[in-house]
């Protein structure tokens, strides 16, 4: 057995999975069933067939991994505090790609950005699987004769003392396709993490004013982003659209907007696109999941989607925040989800297409109506269909201005073990520094530190006017650090643990005690 696959090596094992059963068929470059046919070209995985619908497509190598051998992995979307270097688990689903260390030579097994399907690669002490979700939904796909790509395979290696690094540089083959970053660093505020939508337009006018003094002098000019608590139908505990509406507490978001601009600051603004009672919308747009979930596979849903994006840049928002659409368009939180991805009874209208495809013409929607005028950042979004739709992307699960576990147990593990992909796919965001006298500073602080000298963007959450005079001075210094430009942080233990205290950053060696 060889220690790896060529892109061009033929898969030992071809496996098809329709609504009515599953084909096999071993060593051979093309795989047919019924209308159905996978063929294997210059690496690339496609799909075609006619009527019959498809659910998925499992290939297999057999790959013989060095004894001792290290692997880590990727999430569905966002991390959740469990991104690690162990040993083989042949359980272990790796979404999107992964990273194999043995005897100094550091190997990358993936599928470049923007594939048709939902990719995950299983190991054990023999074979490498990949695994290729093509159902539309938790039903077939009916391509009705068309062709898709799947997945494009990569594999590379290198010999290297330093891991990350290596990783760093390993990643970007992935990476064949338009992507696209902030012109300058992202930094700011967001009011989630004290205000838990709990919040009103008086007290981000008092928020961006205290943004202004904090940042005074820097040339990079900060983003204040109002999150979940100004939609209409909040107060009514529910946490979604209209977009186009707000509440009691916001009277006018395109004056709040203004009022944020005048004092040279960013407004920035959170939605989710794809939950939504709004009495106009067309009840053919609902999926039959009695949530108010829109179907993103329908053109008039995105259309109105697309209306959703421009009316917030309308009012004047330089940054969208949109978040839950894995959530609502999977049926799941990431950590939850396996193969196949969706959970059972997540139905689309338009079954022609894969549920990779729906998602990826929801993130370009959102990107194309932003049109240039706010920067996207994706929240519980998938990165691998992402790149390219979205300038910054959490890449974490939420940090907390309630319990510093779950800050370090998200942030730092987050940080870590995304950054590879910082700058790669977009710029990564692991999410807030949440200060309330609930967390102790003497932790905060060291987060807040980390974060700014990461090279990544450092968003805050504070109630205005609660900060101490040692809180203001070194929040202060943070944003100074965060608005330049510099070489991303690299976590130097990160082979040995979960939460890196060791970080080499542009500004030197730094220990933290977490």
């Amino acid at each position: 057995m060889d220690n790896h696959f060529s892109i061009f090596r033929i898969p030992d094992k071809i496996s098809i999975t329709t609504e009515k059963g599953v084909s096999h068929q071993s060593g051979a470059q093309t795989c047919s069933f019924h209308d159905i046919k996978v063929s294997i070209e210059n690496g690339a995985v496609y799909l075609e067939s006619d009527k019959t619908p498809v659910k998925s497509v499992v290939l297999q190598w057999a790959v013989a991994f060095p004894s001792g051998t290290l692997f880590s992995g990727d999430h569905w979307e966002r991390g959740y505090g469990d991104f690690s270097w162990r040993k083989i688990d042949p359980n272990r689903l790796l979404p999107w790609y992964f990273f194999a260390y043995s005897d100094s030579i550091l190997r990358l097994y993936g599928v470049k950005l923007h594939p048709d399907a939902l990719c995950a690669f299983l190991c054990d002490s023999s074979t490498v699987t990949l695994c290729l979700d093509v159902g539309c939904g938790s039903d077939g796909t009916v391509l009705s004769g068309r062709k898709i790509k799947c997945a494009d395979i990569i594999y590379e290696d290198t010999i290297t003392s330093d891991p990350f690094n290596a990783a760093s540089l390993l990643i970007k083959a992935l990476t064949d396709t338009n992507v696209c970053f902030p012109s300058s660093p992202v930094y700011g505020y967001n009011n989630w993490y004290y205000a838990y939508g709990e919040s009103t337009a008086q007290e981000t006018e008092q928020s961006a004013a205290e943004l202004h003094a904090l940042t005074e002098g820097l040339t990079n000019r900060p983003y204040l982003v109002i999150d979940d608590c100004w939609q209409e139908n909040r107060k009514y505990g529910f946490i979604g659209g209209s977009w186009r509406k707000s509440n009691i507490d916001f009277p006018d978001m395109q004056a709040l907007a203004k009022i944020i601009s005048d004092k040279d600051i960013h407004p920035g603004i959170w939605m989710r696109p794809l939950q939504n009672k709004e009495p106009e919308i067309p009840a053919a747009c609902y999926r039959d999941c009695n949530e108010f979930i829109l179907d993103p596979s329908l053109p008039e849903t995105l259309n109105y989607i697309s209306d959703d994006i421009k009316t917030l840049t309308g009012w004047g928002y330089q940054l969208i925040k949109h978040d839950y659409s894995t959530y609502d368009i999977l049926g799941d939180w990431g950590n939850k989800l396996s193969f196949p991805v969706c959970r059972q009874g997540v139905h689309f209208s338009d079954k022609s297409k894969t549920t990779s495809e729906i998602i990826k013409n929801l993130y370009r929607t959102i990107f194309e109506a932003a049109n240039g005028k706010a920067l996207i950042l994706g929240c519980n979004t998938i990165g691998h269909l992402g790149a390219g739709y979205m300038q910054l992307a959490r890449t974490g699960d939420d940090t907390s201005g309630r319990d510093w576990e779950r800050t370090k147990k998200m942030g730092v593990n987050t940080l870590a073990f995304r950054m590879p992909q910082h700058n790669v796919f977009f710029a990564a965001d692991a999410d807030c520094v949440g200060i309330t006298p609930a967390v102790p500073w003497e932790k905060n602080r060291q987060w807040l530190d980390l974060l700014a000298n990461s090279g990544t963007p450092l968003f805050i959450s504070v109630a205005p006017g609660s900060l101490t005079k040692t809180q203001y001075a070194e929040i202060r210094k943070a944003f100074e650090t965060a608005s330049l430009p510099f070489s991303p942080a690299v976590p130097l233990d990160w082979m040995e643990t979960e939460c890196p205290a060791r970080w080499r950053t542009g500004h030197g060696i730094k220990e933290y005690q977490w």
